[in-house]
């Protein structure tokens, strides 16, 4: 008999409760899946290659009762709430990012929302906050076992030679005894850690945007799930408590600016004003606090709209300023915008006037803008 009790979730990441047994296991977590998971250890034909079909997995997927129960992105049949699903060979979806994302869809679509996902053999320090961010929760050290036994040195931003650890690049026990096997461990352990401390403070995306640096595959990965708007739609919170940090090129794809010029569009509605204002956006927020944006006011008077252009948001009405994300996002200013962000933000205020026509529009914008 198991149990998961989701507590928190993060986009796809969830930080929960697993119990079996007498264990209690907080998740995200590596686990010794020997002692999780003694059944293991005597199921045969059970990794089922992920590119499989259905009839193929139907006629080769063996069920023994015990947890974990077999999962596959075209079958997840016999997996209740509150089991463990395994899906096997998972490490091998990591090299094909589109792919990779409708795998995730898939089987996220298809499980009860409250059965831990495991996925064996795959968690290495640099991939485990993706893994986290597209909602597993149980990892094991076998991927990082292997690249001890190659003599590779794993780390949160990637793999190297295994003479690493005589760099002092970590502090580790393992490091310090010269135990590659141990410091590879130690790592993957660590970053598990990490990301569930971001996840419960709503700040995964700001780790896994660094994290993907490391791997051409993992910003494809980002890039793909970020492209699947409907479904990551209805994964990611309306309001956070932490800020938005709009650091990166993938910043500009995240769901929440969607969302939110989605609803400025079509949701917010203003007819006292003919007259409109361009203003551009401030470091402080809100705006009104800046000393720009308060000689602004005095000089506008309420005689006219005030709209703020900036970036990634695109169109913040001034009505709008105090809302989540707006009031919330923190974005390096440059002064410099390059082609896509203009491209993009072009196509978001043309929307906006095409939505919400003005007899006139001053633009109170300079530089790129």
């Amino acid at each position: 008999m198991s149990t998961f009790e989701v507590r928190r979730r993060d986009g796809l990441a969830r930080h929960g409760i697993y119990t079996i047994g007498d264990l209690t296991i907080e998740t995200p977590a590596v686990i010794d899946p020997i002692a999780v998971f003694p059944d293991l250890t005597s199921r045969p034909f059970s990794n089922i290659p992920l590119q499989a079909d259905e009839a193929f997995v139907k006629a080769w997927s063996k069920r023994s009762g015990e947890e974990p129960i077999p999962a596959h992105p075209v079958l997840s049949e016999g997996i209740s709430s509150g089991d463990a699903a395994i899906i096997s060979c998972w490490h091998t979806a990591l090299t094909n990012p589109r792919t990779y994302t409708e795998w995730v869809e898939q089987l996220i679509s298809s499980l009860p929302p409250d059965a831990a996902r495991y996925a064996p053999a795959s968690a290495l320090p640099s991939n485990a906050a993706m893994l986290v961010a597209t909602g597993f929760d149980l990892f094991d050290t076998i991927a990082v076992d292997l690249r001890a036994a190659q003599g590779l040195f794993c780390t949160p931003v990637g793999i190297y030679p295994g003479t690493f650890i005589d760099e002092g690049v970590c502090s580790c026990s393992g490091c310090r005894s010269g135990d590659l096997r141990e410091h590879n461990r130690q790592a993957l352990r660590g970053e598990i850690r990490l990301a569930a401390a971001l996840l419960k403070r709503g700040e995964l995306r700001e780790l896994i945007e660094s994290r993907c640096r490391s791997d051409a595959a993992l910003v494809g990965i980002l890039r793909h799930l970020d492209a699947k708007k409907a479904f990551m739609e209805l994964h990611t919170p309306i309001a956070r408590t932490s800020p938005f940090k709009a650091y990166t090129a993938e910043s500009m794809n995240r769901v929440e600016i969607d969302r939110f010029e989605e609803r400025v569009k079509n949701r917010f509605s203003q007819d006292r004003w003919d007259t409109c204002v361009l203003l551009p956006c401030a470091a402080r927020k809100p705006y009104s606090f800046s000393q720009s944006h308060k000689k602004f006011q005095e000089a506008v008077a309420g005689r006219a709209h005030e709209v703020i252009i900036t970036s990634p948001l695109g169109v913040v009405p001034r009505e709008l300023e105090l809302i989540y994300p707006a009031t919330h996002y923190d974005v390096p200013v440059t002064g410099y915008w390059d082609r896509e962000e203009m491209h993009i933000l072009t196509g978001y205020l043309t929307e906006y006037l095409c939505s919400h026509p003005y007899r006139r529009i001053i633009s109170h914008l300079e530089g790129g803008a």
